[in-house]
């Protein structure tokens, strides 16, 4: 394992930047007051995202990609040293009157402080603990990919993937009237966690074939090939995963063409199309905040950590962890 190291000096905030792939480092930094229009959060909770952010942290995200690839408060350059998140919760406690002592969600790295434009952060609607808010990004690209799919009443919908996303892309299409939704993993221990969901489950061997609608979001090429096997005739798979450097081989030379199977990509920097001239992102993200008002999704925050562990957090989920699903870090 990587080494972990923790240098902290005074200063009025405290940050978790990846110093080289593989490892990371909590640095101090020093905050401006807010201006004008500006928000001081602190942080009471952060999510670590298993997918994208890992793969920052070990350091493969493909050159072409430094630019898209950049989360809206990123400091530092790909490859390191680069301070990155997207899923942190926390109260605003000076600038902008309107939004004072308002616990708020907002993209920004893992930080005990921080000063954004007031425009960045999103309130918590009544009834959403600030705990389970750190959900919020993964909420947002489960919508995302539903509209980008456009599941219609009645589907065969199979879910390949246990992870975070896979299991909201799973509840969200379960509560569609007449749909039959089946969430398909390797790791059996997900079981427990969809029937808490409510959700069906089974193994890729024991999956039923001959579904309407496939989301893949397993992360390895091996699920997208199942989720190929899984399709009806003239069905949709739809690609939630994003493989950094990896290349991936699909048997494109099987019954794929013959299926008439259409694989479609869907990421969450964007609207989806048949939404974009109506939603803004500020739009989807309320939605996405409404949507985790059930307590039943706090059945998807398996494991936590202070801050100061976050380092030693991020090179154990980065080393496999597949019992975890997703990780709260918080902030005392």
């Amino acid at each position: 394992m990587p080494a972990i190291q923790s240098r902290v000096a005074s200063g009025d905030s405290r940050a978790c930047w990846t110093e080289a792939p593989g490892r990371a480092a909590i640095r101090s930094e020093t905050l401006a007051a807010p201006g004008a229009n500006q928000v001081q959060v602190r942080a009471l909770h952060s999510g670590v995202s298993r997918g994208t952010e890992l793969l920052v942290f070990r350091g493969e995200v493909p050159p072409s990609e430094f630019a898209r690839m950049r989360a809206p408060f990123q400091a530092g350059e790909f490859p390191a040293p680069v301070k990155y998140g997207y899923a942190s919760v926390g109260v605003v406690e000076d600038g902008a009157a309107d939004l004072l002592g308002k616990t708020v969600f907002c993209l920004h790295p893992h930080q005990t402080r921080y000063v954004v434009p007031a425009t960045a952060v999103h309130p918590l609607p009544e009834g959403l603990p600030a705990a389970r808010a750190v959900l919020a990004a993964n909420m947002e690209t489960a919508v995302n990919a539903l509209w980008d799919a456009a599941p219609r009443l009645g589907d065969r919908i199979a879910v390949v993937g246990g992870g975070v996303v896979g299991l909201l892309v799973a509840w969200l299409a379960a509560r569609l009237p007449g749909c039959q939704v089946e969430l398909i993993d390797t790791h059996r221990p997900r079981a427990r966690v969809a029937a808490q969901l409510g959700l069906r489950f089974a193994t890729p061997d024991a999956a039923t074939r001959d579904a309407d609608l496939v989301v893949h979001a397993s992360g390895q090429p091996a699920g997208l090939v199942t989720a190929l096997g899984l399709a009806a005739f003239e069905a949709i798979v739809l690609e939630l995963s994003w493989y950094g450097q990896r290349a991936v081989s699909l048997p494109l030379g099987e019954a794929f063409h013959a299926r008439r199977l259409t694989l479609r990509s869907s990421q969450v920097g964007q609207v989806a199309s048949a939404q974009r001239s109506r939603w803004s992102h500020d739009r989807r993200m309320a939605l996405a905040l409404a949507l985790l008002c059930d307590p039943v999704l706090d059945a998807l925050i398996t494991d936590t950590a202070p801050f100061d562990e976050l380092p030693a957090v991020l090179a154990r989920l980065a080393a496999g962890a597949p019992e975890v699903l997703c990780q709260r870090i918080d902030y005392l």
